[in-house]
């Protein structure tokens, strides 16, 4: 099998979740690690990874579009295996197995979230064989962490501390395809959250399904505090986790947004709705009361907090009064972001088969107006650190100014920061800056430069 990958070229396609970008970094590892070059185009590659996401109906169509894009392009001249070999995993891989093969001729390789370390020896199978290799397991072979992995930015890692999810919001796919909620021990995650402090991250994000309700499986009951506790004590400087549900934040876990200052002043909240109908059908198991609360508590105890959600617009029997409970909620909260969707069935969840006869041109009305007070709520909040100076952890040189670098703030916001005359961008890229802010637009700021925090 290694001969088959050592100098193999590779491109990989993210869409989706932290966790999906989690799982390509370690199949990344992986294949570094016996020998494969990972490139940046598909044009290079004699292989192309897609990691997939099914939860909206967009990326279905974004990735067959692409597949079936790469059937005009030309093999790269040298190419070992004499073809360009095709990979779908994630949840689409999860989701469609063998019937990807068929629909997309193609395809080569289909494998699913459970079974990541089975790749390599797919892709030699493929290649050797030269013919499709489907394998979708309906049972987790590891926790992801146990593979090698490839971190994007040295700077910022993902640790996951589950997997999987037991919600089961009517609406969403998740828990079909990526199983039951299984949490990793609390010993593990200090250990690989002080490795990755060692090893040169900056800032580490806590990922799960539901990260609140960590535990559970293991100690039957949730221990979100205590990760928090634990990996705070790593000495990480910035400390963020995703995503919460609402129905399993609790007070404990509250206090430490509070006490913990190496917590970054940044929460993502899914609301989903704002009428309490609507989440009823949506089996979210809170009321809009319930939530408001939630937001009271944590701008209590983190004054500073900047807060972020999810919002469905058109969910099947939404009516205008339903709407309006959503618009009003946000109006109330005033959300530095929100990640606004228009509801897409997806096959298998109990919301495809419920009745969703609202005219299109009305679902996209209702988004449109939600858009508006979302971006106007973002400005209002962006337009207090006005003048305020701030941290800045910079990941990129800017692409329109060269003498400029952008990053994000510990609030979560994107951060465009000049920099004096003299002042080399590339060697600031993960880097904490302070920047003193210039102007605050809805979506981003403008700041100046005002010295190096941590190279």
């Amino acid at each position: 099998m290694n001969s088959m990958l050592n100098d193999l070229r590779f491109c990989i396609h993210t869409f989706g979740c932290q966790m999906n970008k989690h799982d390509s970094e370690r199949v990344v590892g992986m294949l570094e690690a016996l020998g494969s070059l990972q490139v940046q185009t598909i044009e290079e590659a004699d292989l192309v990874i897609f990691m997939t996401c099914c939860v909206r109906e967009a990326a279905d169509v974004r990735l067959r579009g692409q597949v079936n894009s790469m059937k005009n392009i030309p093999v790269r001249p040298g190419s070992p295996t004499g073809k360009r070999h095709v990979a779908i995993g994630g949840c689409i891989g999860q989701r469609d197995g063998e019937k990807l093969v068929q629909e997309l001729p193609n395809v080569d390789i289909v494998f699913g979230t459970m079974n990541l370390s089975a790749l390599p020896r797919l892709i030699a199978d493929a290649i050797g064989q030269e013919k499709a290799q489907v394998e979708v397991l309906e049972k987790s072979l590891e926790f992801p962490t146990s593979l090698p992995s490839h971190r994007e930015k040295n700077w910022s890692a993902w640790l996951p501390i589950t997997i999987g999810c037991n919600n089961f919001c009517t609406y969403c796919i998740v828990p079909y395809v990526r199983g039951r909620e299984k949490s990793r021990p609390l010993e593990d995650i200090a250990k690989e959250a002080r490795g990755l402090v060692l090893s040169g991250a900056k800032e580490i994000t806590l990922l799960g399904q539901n990260v609140n309700s960590y535990g559970r499986d293991l100690y039957g009951d949730a221990r979100f505090a205590q990760v928090l506790d634990a990996v705070h004590e790593s000495g990480i400087r910035y400390l963020r986790f995703a995503t919460s549900h609402p129905k399993d934040l609790n007070d404990e876990v509250i206090e430490r947004i509070g006490s913990l200052e190496r917590v970054a002043p940044a929460l993502h909240l899914a609301v989903q709705s704002g009428s309490d109908r609507i989440l009823k059908a949506m089996n979210r198991r809170y009321t809009a009361e319930h939530y408001l609360g939630l937001v009271e508590k944590v701008r209590k105890a983190r004054p500073d907090i900047a807060l972020s959600t999810d919002i469905i617009v058109g969910f099947p029997g939404e009516t205008e009064e339903d709407f309006q409970a959503t618009y009003d909620l946000v109006k109330t909260v005033g959300y530095t972001q929100v990640f606004t969707f228009i509801y897409s069935p997806r096959e298998g969840t109990p919301a495809a088969k419920m009745p969703n006869d609202t005219p299109r041109e009305v679902i996209q009305d209702r988004f449109d107006r939600l858009r508006e007070i979302v971006e106007c709520k973002a400005w209002e909040a962006n337009r207090r650190d006005q003048d305020a100076e701030i941290e800045v952890l910079v990941e990129s040189v800017n692409r329109k100014d060269p003498q400029a670098v952008s990053g994000r703030s510990p609030k979560n916001q994107n951060v465009h920061v000049t920099l004096p005359a003299g002042q080399n961008p590339a060697e600031l890229v993960g880097s904490v800056v302070s920047a003193r802010v210039a102007d605050a637009r809805p979506w981003f700021l403008r700041a100046e430069y005002t010295g190096l925090v941590e190279r």
